[in-house]
């Protein structure tokens, strides 16, 4: 199935295509963000790839060089960032071939690669793949917005509640 799977490297022409097909799967990303990511890319803030399933237009991936989450930004992890599969595309492959392929980038440039996860049930597919990939909490515990949440406190329940993870490069030999 891999076969019929393309993933590269977002350019310019790029941006119609994925905030239409976005659009169309209920997928909310303004085209303003997505010509930000693009800018993002051109000055190397981040990567953006994109993954094609039978030509077309299946998914996207991001990686950022300077997290939003501090302990990734002050360690020099960069973080895998907004991903997406067009739902009715999904069990194809396409997640694993852009999470292959930014890991690549990553790991050989930085050996280390960090993630974060939501913790309520629509994220848990995203939590058992990362943990099979060989993701591990960075032991930090929960996260709302990117700032510790302490006992007792709290917070809501949606897509900010997050628990980090990092994978480490192998090492060879």
């Amino acid at each position: 199935m891999y076969n019929q799977i393309e993933v590269r490297r977002m350019t310019s022409k790029d941006i119609d295509t994925v905030y239409r097909v976005f659009a169309e799967n209920n997928i909310g990303k303004s085209l303003e963000y997505i010509s930000e990511c693009w800018k993002q890319n051109e000055t190397g803030e981040r990567i953006t790839l994109l993954a094609f399933y039978k030509e077309q237009f299946a998914g996207s991936l991001h990686l950022l060089f300077k997290s939003y989450y501090p302990f990734f930004l002050e360690n020099g992890i960069p973080e895998v960032n907004d991903f997406n599969v067009i739902p009715i595309l999904r069990e194809k492959g396409i997640g694993s071939a852009l999470m292959d392929a930014i890991e690549e980038i990553a790991l050989k440039d930085f050996g280390i690669v960090g993630i974060g996860v939501g913790l309520y049930d629509s994220y848990g597919s995203a939590q058992r793949i990362y943990a099979k990939r060989g993701y591990i909490p960075d032991g930090r515990g929960v996260m709302y917005k990117e700032q510790p949440v302490s006992p007792g406190s709290q917070v809501l329940v949606d897509d900010d509640l997050n628990l980090y993870f990092t994978k480490q490069k192998q090492s060879e030999g």
